[in-house]
């Protein structure tokens, strides 16, 4: 959406001479209610967009002045006129969509949801997952690809470090279709493979002893659906957490299935779980190639997927980077030194 279209009014402060780009520009904001969400409290939102595009933003009134390099002050505005926007459709501005922004580059707003579609896009090629309690916006262009990804293909690999959103976003998408009434069910399932160290005999019975491999899965449906719901649709069974090993001999129909750290599958194991997908199934295969956690010399099952079904139509391989990690900042630096090293 262009500035005008939003009632947001640019121009420079100083005059440039001829051929001269001008050293600020003026940004004015017509709702100075919007204007205060923008800011942030005690300004941090500005004092976040200055840091990480090399700007100053000073405030006057209802207006916002940017001084800085000329792509940086652009950079900026489209950010902030992106964030200006999302607040006018009645949204709230986290650090976030901040940083999600920033990534996706600004400046292609929103248009406004259309009713009836779960997945949302916009102009720019955003995308918002709606779910019962929050909507989950991609925040980097490999995540965007990776949730089209999602809804497009019935087989789709995600594959890529640590903190880079894979099963989330998963997740995400599988609760979206369930609410959609798109699947009747969803299936989470890992390798219940302990990470570098021996744990010993868990106490408790068969769900008392997998339920710790199977936390990360409970934390992010815990995040798309309220708690009592939740607990009746893992009591009437329509939604599954199971270890990988329990998947042997099922066909998964109408379902949304997710295999999260797949790296730690044997080749038997992946074949053993891809070839359960059954009539109007999805299925997910999330992995990080550099956590293998298998006994020495026995190879992953998701290098072997990778070799042997990149050539088959309709099967989407996704891949993220450092550059698409949106936990801490300093777990994109810990991951780039790791990677330098190896």
């Amino acid at each position: 959406m262009a500035a005008q279209e939003s009632g947001l009014a640019t121009s420079a402060l100083t005059p440039p001479q001829t051929g001269t780009a001008p050293t600020e520009v003026l940004i004015e904001f017509p709702d100075n209610r919007l204007l205060i969400d923008l800011c942030g409290e005690y300004d941090r939102n500005l004092a976040d967009i200055e840091q990480k595009t090399g700007v100053q933003i000073v405030r006057r009134g209802n207006q916002l002045a940017i001084m800085g390099e000329e792509d940086s002050r652009r950079q900026a505005g489209e950010v902030l006129h992106a964030l200006y926007e999302r607040l006018e459709t009645g949204r709230d501005v986290e650090t976030g969509d901040i940083d999600r922004e920033l990534r996706l580059g600004g400046g292609d707003s929103y248009t406004g949801a259309r009713d009836g579609d779960q997945l949302e896009m916009f102009k720019g090629g955003k995308v918002e997952i709606k779910t019962r309690k929050k909507l989950v916006e991609p925040r980097t262009a490999a995540q965007q690809a990776y949730v089209q990804a999602l809804f497009e293909n019935e087989l789709a690999f995600g594959i890529g470090p640590a903190g880079t959103g894979k099963t989330y976003l998963a997740v995400a998408v599988g609760v979206n279709m369930f609410i959609g009434g798109h699947v009747d069910r969803i299936i989470l399932s890992r390798p219940a493979v302990e990470a570098g160290e021996r744990l010993g005999f868990l106490p408790g019975d068969m769900k008392d002893k997998v339920d710790p491999y199977m936390q990360p899965l409970y934390d992010a449906l815990n995040d798309f659906l309220p708690g009592k719901q939740l607990a009746k649709l893992i009591e009437e069974k329509r939604i599954e957490i199971a270890p990988l090993a329990f998947m042997r001999g099922r066909t998964l129909s109408n379902a949304f299935v997710v295999l999260d750290e797949a790296q730690n599958a044997t080749s038997m194991q992946m074949k053993m779980f891809l070839t359960r997908l059954g009539e109007g199934s999805r299925m997910v295969i999330t992995g990080d190639r550099t956590q293998i956690d298998l006994p020495r010399g026995v190879p992953s099952g998701l290098a072997d997927a990778e070799r042997l079904l990149k050539t088959i139509p309709k099967i989407s391989f996704n891949y993220f980077t450092s550059k698409d990690v949106v936990r801490h900042p300093l777990v994109a630096a810990i991951i780039e030194a790791y990677e330098a090293d190896s």
